[in-house]
């Protein structure tokens, strides 16, 4: 006869939580980076500001931690953090969008476009950091 034990949610140091908080960051904005160069090399201006390291290296960091925060109130609070999870990343990410649509004046189809993309991945990094760093149970 076997015993199950409830689920016990797992939680991780603060240096770890930290710790992947940093490294999304990290690699975030290098791949921000990545498509940065890309998106001007393809055609978006040169002067357009959102595409400047000075710009999305701070508010992919601002995100990422705003984020991990928003991560651990709907960790502790929520009845079922995954089904919330599912529900809420795809929403905010969406949300994230509209200053970037207000921009198609200054960075062309191609800025803004970089500027999504952007988001979806520093969406995508932070979400499979936080689930290592902060699981869900």
């Amino acid at each position: 006869m076997s015993v199950t034990s409830p689920a016990v949610a797992v939680r991780r140091g603060p240096l770890v939580v930290a710790g992947g908080v940093l490294g999304a960051i990290v690699v975030s904005s290098v791949a921000n980076t990545l498509i940065a160069l890309i998106a001007h090399a393809v055609g978006a201006p040169d002067d357009f500001q959102p595409l400047k390291a000075s710009s999305y290296v701070f508010l992919t960091a601002v995100g990422v931690v705003l984020g991990s925060a928003g991560w651990a109130v709907v960790r502790k609070a929520a009845k079922d953090p995954g089904a919330l999870v599912r529900r809420l990343v795809p929403a905010v990410v969406v949300v994230s969008f509209v200053p970037d649509f207000l921009l198609f004046g200054d960075g062309g189809a191609t800025g803004v476009l970089a500027l999504l993309l952007m988001h979806v991945i520093v969406a995508v990094i932070a979400v499979f950091t936080y689930r290592r760093v902060m699981p869900l149970s």
